[in-house]
């Protein structure tokens, strides 16, 4: 599968580093039918995902002759999850973008680690504090069900409706003018609305998802 560019829509990842957050993301990318490849050190982690993966490889070193071997630069997406050895971190990543992988996304474990890995050429996550993040937004704001930080001006966020907006139609609420935000959907009991109207009549029980910049979630969750 991995051994010439695949003739076809759907996107092959590669896995660098089964730890926690490795192991979890490609389980959560086999369970969703995506095509992939997990490299480590560790055998055992290694044998574990070859139920999910014909292409799974224990692999030592992260040089580049390593690399080539196992046909990842043939994966239209590498992340890389090696976040707490940083020197480990930055070389696979630096012989990654060298081998010509179109699309390298590494794990950091701190700005300065992620500042490095962006001037290599990598996209740059940072899992533990954007858990935080999500955590701290639900614990500040009531009526604030989850949220998930997508950059630092898009956000979504999934919230009850405030008491303020009940009983007001879409374009009277007006919660683009006054706090910036989108309505994506409205939850109500075992109804989903995708498509919202300017028409549409808040309810009591309404959840809605909403995206914008994070002060305009803020400010719209702290409504009453």
């Amino acid at each position: 599968m991995f051994g010439k560019k695949p003739k076809k829509d759907k996107n092959t990842y590669g896995i660098v580093g089964l730890g926690r957050f490795g192991t979890a993301l490609a389980l959560s990318l086999a369970e969703a039918g995506a095509d992939i490849m997990v490299l480590d050190k560790d055998e055992e982690k290694v044998r574990e995902l070859r139920e999910y993966t014909e292409n799974a490889f224990v692999v030592h070193s992260m040089d580049k002759k390593s690399l080539l071997e196992t046909g990842i630069r043939n994966c239209d997406i590498v992340i890389i999850c090696i976040g707490e050895q940083l020197d480990i971190s930055i070389l696979t990543t630096l012989n990654l973008v060298s081998i010509g992988v179109p699309k390298v996304i590494a794990k950091a474990a701190s700005s300065e680690h992620g500042e490095i890995l962006e001037k290599l050429g990598a996209e740059v996550v940072y899992p533990e504090r954007d858990i935080a993040v999500r955590l701290a937004h639900r614990l500040e704001a009531s009526r604030m069900l989850d949220y998930i930080q997508l950059s630092e001006k898009l956000n979504i966020s999934k919230l009850m409706a405030p008491n303020a907006i009940v009983g007001k139609t879409v374009v009277e609420a007006n919660l683009r003018g006054r706090f910036g935000v989108n309505i994506i959907a409205i939850e109500n009991g075992n109804t989903l609305i995708e498509t919202v109207r300017p028409d549409h009549i808040f309810e009591e029980d309404d959840i809605l998802y909403v995206s914008g910049s994070r002060n305009g979630l803020d400010l719209l969750s702290e409504m009453n």
